[in-house]
């Protein structure tokens, strides 16, 4: 690698800066963390990674960020990346939030796992301009028994011109071959189909594609009320969990349904629409809006009435029976 094989696809600070926006669960901290060391370790780049996250739970959004520069040069900036040259949305759904998407840098690439090619995704998020990038990285996480995190790895390796895919495999390899060397080949399969089945479209501008950043929080620690109290506080009146299901939904065969009640004892989000009929309670079918994905009401049922599918846009609100019918 050159000496300044980083610097050319640098920002104007010098850096090149990759932002992961995923949710917990999908991997993506450790995929930052593998970006990290396959630059510092096996090309002799230097990095920085961390990652910003809540709750540290399933379902909450995560954000990973990894830059990298020359190896005589010294990171000092602990700041999130306000302006990446890549970002790589580990779940679809996010990537309608506009803070998701927000500050890619001039001539950047913006990568989703989808199904949708770019195009469609182009014209959902109602991008001007920008290279935009679409891989079914959860499809092929599925079909490889991994997880997503490796697959989205060989979309970004494949936009990060200055990062050698050898050293990527062999990280993989070193980072599996910890705990789970059974895995290891199946994660570099994975990583080697998100570089290969990337679909990629460029959509150039008279201005460079730049969303706006995101809104800036209403308090800081100087102006923060007394006591912490929260004066606005937050509220579920956008009744939207997509952005916490892995992909993954509970579909509900009422014809094989014995309305036994077992799905709605496990449920912990209480989605499910029960109504008082004259043959008695009869389970009408799942609110979506509360649905978090965890499925335990597959595991609960016993007479195959709910079923595991593959989430596709737009099915979910298709099939959501109302929980509150009244105030819907």
């Amino acid at each position: 690698m050159g000496k300044t094989v980083v610097a050319q696809w640098a920002g104007p600070d010098g850096f090149f800066g990759i932002r992961l926006e995923s949710i917990g669960g999908l991997g993506a901290n450790l995929a930052g963390q593998m970006l990290a060391e396959a630059g510092v370790l096996h090309q002799g780049l230097n990095a920085s990674h961390f990652s910003s996250y809540g709750s540290e739970k399933k379902g909450t959004p995560v954000k990973s960020f990894v830059r990298f520069c020359e190896g005589e040069r010294d990171i000092r900036v602990t700041s999130p990346i306000d302006a990446p040259q890549v970002i790589a949305v580990f779940h679809e759904a996010l990537a309608h939030t506009p803070s998701t998407i927000a500050g890619l840098a001039p001539g950047g690439t913006l990568i989703v796992n989808t199904t949708a090619s770019p195009d469609e995704l182009r014209e959902r998020l109602g991008l001007t301009a920008g290279t935009v990038a679409t891989l079914d990285a959860l499809g092929i996480a599925v079909e490889e028994k991994t997880r997503v995190n490796t697959a989205m790895l060989g979309a970004v390796v494949g936009a990060s011109p200055f990062l050698d895919p050898d050293a990527m495999r062999e990280t993989i390899r070193e980072t599996f071959g910890r705990r789970h060397p059974e895995v290891a080949e199946a994660n570099i399969r994975t990583f080697d189909r998100g570089r290969d089945e990337i679909a990629r479209a460029d959509y150039p501008a008279d201005t460079a594609w730049r969303p706006a950043l995101g809104t800036p929080p209403a308090y800081g620690y100087l102006d923060a009320p007394i006591g912490g109290a929260l004066l606005e506080p937050g509220n579920s009146i956008a009744k939207d969990l997509s952005t916490s299901r892995e992909g993954f939904v509970p579909e509900l065969i009422l014809d094989k349904c014995v309305h036994c009640g077992l799905c709605d004892i496990v449920c912990p989000d209480l989605c499910l629409v029960w109504d008082d009929t004259p043959e008695g309670i009869r389970l009408l079918g799942i609110d979506y809006r509360y649905c978090k994905g965890c499925r335990k009401c597959v595991d609960a049922c016993t007479t195959g009435a709910m079923v595991e599918i593959r989430e596709e846009p737009g099915w979910a609100d298709a099939h959501t029976v109302p929980l509150f019918a009244e105030v819907s």
